[in-house]
């Protein structure tokens, strides 16, 4: 997809009824999709189009009069017709978008726009619209990235005469009429992303996240679109909020208007006041929204592949270093922590082709379990004492082994039993002067819009990358953020954490320039593109069994390109299901993500060792084509059967995974279609020689399909999108990996 062109026109003229219009059309033709907005007369602005680029978009002028509800019985002189963040000054019934209170009194604000400017270089819209008699002003920007997303957000200062409330802000993007089915995602801790569909009906469908992160039932994205759209096809139109703190998904549809997606940031009361213009004082002027972004395109790999663009456009680094491959220690020893054992393990590791391993909780302190000393991020002397078994000469070892280094931390949590704790009692986060909200995991949060929490954080982080050579945190959280308010200003700060944890994440990286930070949080519980802007990986999911990594990892990628999910291989049976499974299985779901090993090596066998540094090494092979491929999923009929894959940037080469979860309804398992293909082209389709034996995977042992071999079979691209070919059929619960080479 390519990143650099642009077209941005604004085309004036006058509405049926008189009123003056202003058409903004954003156009990448490259990326195959245009966006339009029509501001009426000095009203905010309203979609008038989003889909492929126009023919001929100077009509847009007349969608003004196309699209203009009548005056129906009933209601008010206008009839709905929602713009990007409406209100009742313009008619809007629906749920309340903006609230702003002054002397504790909600505002009824009508925007008026004076200024509309559009700018080429970067196909973007500003337009500044005030409430003069209430003393609010607006600036709303909206861009349309060369990645093919549209992506909005507004300011909100304070104009009038004494401090300003803002409690909600959330903007919208208007769909067709058409789209009426919704596609969310839902989970728990282990479970995460699971897909669940609805119609919208006339209501109001929304997707809360209220602990300070997005966390596992989060919807990565509010898609709507056409019923029965799939990854394949069928328009749709995705929402995202780039936010880890609290936010909102939500579509919307009444009586009266179509359908509209919106989100943005779920403020608690008195987190956002806004001081009066000219007064003294450490309050803000202004309020920023994050960046509300929308998707458009025909089917979900489409969506999907806007966002990937993005997030690797902002990332060149991770296409310019082939992702390492981790060993992570967690699973492997917990919190037993001995350098003897720890060494060995980096040298098992080693021979496997491991390139970062990675020191989990346990390091510091007295932390010998998950009851105490966070916050004490200091080494622990008592399991890594000065001299040739400190975790210094540990990291040393590993360096010299050809290795990067790891670390985790837990930055934004405190153990009231630390030794933090006892010193800073005013740095946990608490609703009263003597309640502490309710624990999880025996922690609390530390609050980091205090100063000196934050100073002592960043110090302690800082000063240790310095210390051990640390090339790589991983940073988790653990605990939902509740009932939170800050001791020092006494106001929920959920907002002000969130933005200092971006600033930890920035300072970190700028002082240390090839140093990667992975989000972790408790697994899966804190992915969105605002913590994307600054961490290198996400961890998908605390649960590495395949099985249940197949959904999570394939809705997961909706957002996450393939490089920055932290996909691993595991013990069986699984720790966090007890289900035992194929190692060919887990290497195989770990196989198209940023590949690593959750897994005791010091208790394998030599062949299960050497089957693992196969698989490594031939991940190895194909890494470089998952950093900038184009990601695919096929729709199957069948929900026993899931096809993935990963087609190069030139769509020469892809690798697919086809997964037997369950037994299928047909037998031998239906043909798969292979999508994103050069349908002109013609393609030698043959197994992956790491996955070429598949011994007693197949059903019943008997043979698999006749091109399963080396010399595999030539079809064109069409023929293998419409009617696909056959896989082995498998026993439930295994998976195969093939290629695809352009003759």
């Amino acid at each position: 997809m390519a990143m650099n062109d642009s077209a941005t026109q604004m085309f004036t003229g006058v509405a049926a009824d008189g009123r003056a219009v202003k058409a903004v059309y954003l156009s990448r033709p490259r990326a195959d999709v245009a966006f339009a907005v029509a501001v009426v007369d000095h009203d905010l602005p309203r979609v008038v189009h989003w889909g492929r680029p126009l023919a001929h978009p100077q009509a847009l002028l007349n969608m003004v009069d196309a699209l203009q509800p009548q005056r129906v019985s009933g209601a008010l002189d206008e009839t709905q017709w929602p713009s990007v963040l409406p209100t009742q000054a313009e008619s809007w019934t629906g749920a309340t978008r903006f609230v702003a209170r002054r002397n504790d009194v909600e505002l009824f604000c009508k925007f008026t726009v004076g200024d509309v400017r559009v700018d080429d270089e970067s196909a973007a819209l500003i337009v500044s619209a005030a409430d003069e008699e209430q003393g609010v002003a607006l600036a709303w920007t909206c861009e349309l990235t060369a990645s093919g997303l549209v992506r909005q957000r507004a300011e909100v200062r304070n104009t009038g005469e004494g401090e300003l409330a803002v409690d909600k802000v959330e903007l919208g993007f208007g769909v067709p009429a058409g789209a009426l089915e919704v596609l969310t995602t839902s989970g728990h801790h282990l479970r995460e992303r699971h897909p669940q569909r609805q119609l919208l009906q006339q209501e109001r469908i929304e997707r809360v996240s209220m602990t300070g992160r997005p966390d596992f039932d989060a919807s990565l994205l509010l898609t709507i679109g056409v019923p029965g759209f799939g990854f394949e096809r069928g328009e749709a139109y995705a929402v995202h909020t780039a936010w880890s703190g609290n936010s909102v998904l939500a579509a919307e549809r009444n009586a009266y208007s179509q359908g509209q997606i919106s989100g943005g940031e779920v403020l608690l009361g008195g987190e956002i006041i806004l001081r009066e213009p000219g007064a003294a004082g450490t309050e803000p002027d202004a309020y920023a929204t994050p960046w509300v972004y929308g998707a458009y395109g025909d089917g979900l790999n489409e969506i999907a592949q806007r966002f990937h663009a993005q997030i690797r456009a902002q990332h060149p680094e991770l296409a310019a270093k082939p992702r390492p491959v981790i060993l992570n220690t967690w699973e492997a020893v917990y919190f037993e922590h001995d350098f003897d054992t720890l060494k060995a393990l980096a040298d098992k590791a080693n021979k496997s082709g491991v390139e970062r391993f990675v020191v989990d909780d346990g390091w510091f302190g007295s932390r010998r379990d998950d009851t105490k000393a966070l916050g004490d991020w200091q080494i622990s002397s008592q399991v890594w004492p000065e001299g040739d078994k400190s975790l210094k000469t540990l990291a040393d070892y590993v360096h010299a082994l050809g290795m990067e280094f790891g670390l985790w931390f837990e930055p934004e949590m405190i153990s009231p039993d630390s030794d933090a704790a006892r010193a800073h009692p005013d740095w946990i986060v608490k609703p009263t002067l003597h309640r502490l909200p309710m624990q999880g995991r025996s922690q609390q949060v530390i609050d980091l819009s205090n100063p000196e929490a934050f100073a002592y954080v960043l110090g302690c982080m800082d000063a240790l990358v310095e210390e051990l050579g640390i090339d790589y945190i991983k940073w988790d959280h653990n605990k939902l953020v509740t009932e939170a308010v800050s001791p020092r200003s006494g106001r929920p700060m959920v907002h002000a954490q969130t933005v200092s944890v971006y600033e930890i994440f920035r300072r970190l990286r700028r002082h240390h320039k090839d140093l990667e930070i992975e989000s972790c949080s408790s697994g899966g519980g804190r992915i969105d593109l605002g913590i994307l802007e600054f961490a290198s990986r996400v961890w998908v999911s605390d649960c590495v069994d395949p099985v249940e990594r197949a959904t999570i990892q394939r809705y997961t990628s909706l957002l996450v390109p393939p490089e920055m999910m932290g996909e691993h291989v595991g013990a069986s049976p699984a720790h966090s299901t007890m289900r035992a499974t194929s190692q060919e299985l887990r290497m195989a779901t770990a196989f198209f993500g940023h590949m690593g090993i959750e897994w005791n090596l010091l208790k394998q066998s030599a062949q299960s060792l050497d089957e693992l540094a196969a698989w490594v090494e031939a991940f190895k092979a194909h890494r470089a084509d998952f950093a900038s491929g184009l990601v695919v999923h096929n729709d199957s009929l069948d929900p026993a059967v899931q096809l993935d894959g990963v087609v190069c940037a030139d769509g020469s080469r892809a690798v697919y995974r086809f997964t037997q979860r369950t037994t299928s309804a047909t037998y031998p398992a239906a043909p798969v279609r292979l999508p994103g293909l050069d349908p002109a082209a013609m393609y030698r389709v043959r197994p992956l020689a790491v996955n070429r034996d598949l011994g007693s995977d197949i059903t019943n042992a008997q043979s698999p399909s006749g091109w399963w071999n080396a010399e595999g079979v030539t079809l064109d691209g069409r023929t293998l999108q419409t009617y696909g070919l056959r896989v082995p059929s498998l026993h439930p619960a295994q998976a195969v990996l093939f290629e695809t080479l352009r003759q």
